[in-house]
């Protein structure tokens, strides 16, 4: 398989995690975004999204979208519960990701890690749903050890991904302990230096 991705990217990274952590063998293509190398014609023709990552399976066919990635390699893998409820628990947490997380913790971190824009120079509105999304884990993290289960899914790969990096968009961890007991827990089972 060949993994189409910027090295910066919270989402690149699922799937990288998934992958090594399922013992996948992946052949990573870089994909400077920042350059526009997911405008090309090249790149558009393989994903006319013009978003990373993207997937391209050994019989040519081509997924995008990181959570949809991460789900596909992780079918009948202890990364994607077994039990039907438990999989609806990892997609509810998987979409939660996409639509309450990622657009508030990753578009801070791209304006300050990718652009260099000062920390104040943030959209308040999107400052304030960053840190209710952390909240909200905190809250949960504070009765559970996990998101879903009682081990790594890829719903923790999912939002473990930019809440590890949270930092980087401006927002502060510190006082959210539970989140950073977990955080740890990932880290702990998942590669240190992404192979890519």
């Amino acid at each position: 398989m060949k993994l189409y991705g910027d090295r910066q990217s919270g989402n690149c990274l699922k799937v990288v995690y998934t992958a090594q952590r399922l013992g996948l063998p992946v052949v990573w293509q870089d994909i400077d975004i920042m350059q526009g190398q997911s405008r090309t014609p090249e790149f558009l023709a393989l994903s006319p999204q013009g978003q990373v990552p993207v997937l391209q399976l050994e019989d040519g066919r081509v997924l995008a979208q990181s959570n949809a990635i991460i789900r596909y390699l992780a079918r009948d893998t202890p990364l994607l519960p077994a039990d039907p409820y438990l999989q609806a628990k990892t997609d509810e947490w998987l979409f939660w990701e996409q639509y309450s997380h990622e657009l508030y913790i990753a578009v801070c971190r791209f304006q300050m890690h990718y652009l260099k824009k000062p920390k104040a120079a943030r959209e308040p509105w999107r400052v304030e749903r960053g840190e209710a999304a952390l909240d909200l884990m905190e809250a949960h993290l504070s009765s559970y050890e996990w998101l879903v289960g009682d081990t790594l899914t890829i719903a923790h790969i999912a939002l473990y991904a930019y809440t590890h990096v949270a930092a980087e968009g401006g927002f502060n961890l510190q006082s959210r302990p539970s989140v950073r007991a977990w955080v740890a827990r990932c880290a702990g089972l998942l590669p240190a230096e992404p192979d890519v």
